[in-house]
């Protein structure tokens, strides 16, 4: 029990803003694995970036201030302004000038950062200044941010106000819009921006925006969809690209309609417009290696290889991430020094994939060993390398170790999305600390992020072991009142529209 509070006490500190630290590089060996020995005698070195040099408004920069808009007085006026009140009003403009600058630069770090939330709070205290005057970059910057963030509502609001300020919309922004649709699963309301983009003749949907929303119907296993979306193409005279069939190759492959992914593959090979590359190559690859089917993985390698399709990084990463989910480390080895021997660099997603192989073992010893050569070879680690770090410590019963990796994140900046509040939750489970459970999920909904299924499943199933029906109850009650939010963000006119035209397409 003393154990379990420290855990819980440490595990809600950890969480507070920490200081950057200064990363010491460490580099470790270790005699009984062959695993990692090759990268020793090639390790590279880290380059140090110059940070670009921000720029700001220099005087007589400022939008609307020229020589002309100074008041000029005769020496015949007898009134003058004193030379030290104007030159205050220019210093005033001037510092104007520079705080915008930073805004501007605030908005792009808070874009790359992910962080939606503080990216419209930045974008909203510009548009108010009078010299500020938004573009459609930054409004496709924040539908895609807002899209990959699971804020669909957020989307269509930006979207809104674009519209009302009177900026001319692109096939491209309304593209974005529907991806962002795509993303939460709101396949009915991607529809009716298909058909508000048909409507616009400067807006017409192309190969990419067919690509978008065949995609969304291929997750949902909404297959008719996907076949009268290409008699839309057809009539259109749009051919669908090697991106497109790849999509619904991918689909086919997990819905385990393996016929139809082998008429796709031999409609590809037939094609001069659609021709198999190595994406198609990595998705089978990676359809089987998920499902463990390695012996069908090596021999579609083959075929590949055969079809002159020459691998690539992601190709072998595939590779070491299906042998390292089956446990076979020999195999995984050989992959990591055949990609050395043909001089291609290992990643941080060939580095996930050894830690994550690890952590699903538990075995804390290598993947700790992993993360440390990781590091020394100049890698950056992503939220996946500590999710998966935060599980395989969880898994060995390291719990003081998943305190200091949530620590080492905090430092490092890692963002928090989905997935890491997940593998917390999951380590607070796995510790029996349903106190700590409960906070860390308090803090994901204060984070802005979305709780989803995988969130849920977990806290539900630590529930049941305690015999906590009623919170099992309450959860499964929040989980049904979260999708009906999604939903609401939507006024009841849109939705109405989303949903007839979702049922005349499943009628096609």
């Amino acid at each position: 029990m003393a154990t379990l509070a420290a855990f819980r006490l440490s595990l809600s500190s950890s969480f507070l803003p920490c200081p950057p630290p200064s990363v010491t590089k460490t580099t470790a060996t270790h005699p009984h694995r062959k695993l990692l020995i090759s990268a020793s005698s090639s390790s590279s070195s880290s380059s140090i970036l110059k940070s670009p040099k921000k720029k700001h408004w220099k005087i007589g920069e400022y939008p609307g201030v020229t020589e002309t808009s100074i008041p000029q007085y005769s020496s015949n006026n007898k009134k003058k302004t004193p030379i030290k009140n104007i030159k205050k009003k220019l210093d005033k403009k001037n510092n104007g000038n520079a705080w915008a600058n930073t805004v501007t630069e605030a908005l792009s770090e808070a874009i790359d950062k992910k962080q939606w939330h503080r990216a419209l709070q930045v974008f909203e205290m510009l548009k108010v200044q009078p010299f500020y005057q938004p573009k459609e970059g930054t409004y496709m910057k924040l539908l895609v941010l807002l899209g990959r963030c699971g804020q669909p509502g957020q989307a269509c609001q930006l979207f809104d106000e674009m519209l009302q300020e009177g900026l001319e919309p692109t096939s491209e922004l309304y593209t974005a819009l529907l991806a962002a649709c795509c993303r939460s699963n709101l396949i009915g309301k991607a529809f009716a921006v298909l058909e508000q983009m048909k409507s616009i003749p400067h807006c017409q949907p192309d190969v990419y925006t067919y690509s978008i929303l065949i995609k969304a119907c291929v997750d949902a296993c909404r297959f008719e969809l996907v076949e009268s979306l290409y008699d839309q193409m057809a009539e259109r005279l749009i051919t669908p690209n090697t991106v497109t069939q790849n999509i619904v190759l991918s689909g086919y492959g997990k819905a385990g309609k393996y016929e139809e992914m082998e008429k796709i593959l031999a409609r590809m090979l037939e094609s001069t417009t659609s021709a198999p590359d190595v994406w198609t190559m990595n998705t089978i690859l990676s359809l089987f290696g998920n499902e463990g089917q390695i012996e069908m993985m090596e021999r579609w390698y083959e075929k590949f290889r055969n079809f002159g399709i020459e691998p690539e990084i992601r190709t072998f990463n595939i590779l070491i991430g299906a042998y390292g989910k089956k446990k076979m480390y020999d195999k995984m080895s050989s992959v990591m020094e055949y990609m050395r021997r043909l001089s291609f660099p290992w990643t941080t997603s060939t580095y996930n994939n050894v830690i994550e192989a690890f952590s699903d073992a538990g075995d804390a010893k290598h993947m700790e060993y992993a993360f440390d050569q990781m590091r020394a070879e100049g890698m950056r680690a992503d939220t996946k390398t500590f999710c998966c770090l935060i599980r395989g410590y969880a898994n060995a019963g390291l719990f003081h170790k998943v305190i200091s990796s949530v620590q080492l994140a905090g430092r490092l900046e890692i963002p928090e999305n989905t997935s890491f509040f997940n593998a917390v939750i999951y380590a607070c489970a796995r510790a029996e600390d349903l106190m700590e459970m409960e906070r860390v999920f308090k803090r994901m909904k204060d984070k802005q992020c979305q709780p989803d299924s995988t969130t849920y499943s977990i806290m539900m199933d630590a529930y049941r072991k305690e015999g906590m029906s009623d919170r099992v109850y309450d959860l499964e009650q929040e989980k049904q009142l979260m999708k009906a939010k999604i939903l609401k963000g939507f006024d009841g006119a849109e939705t109405e529209a989303a949903s007839d035209v979702d049922g005349k397409m499943s009628l096609v």
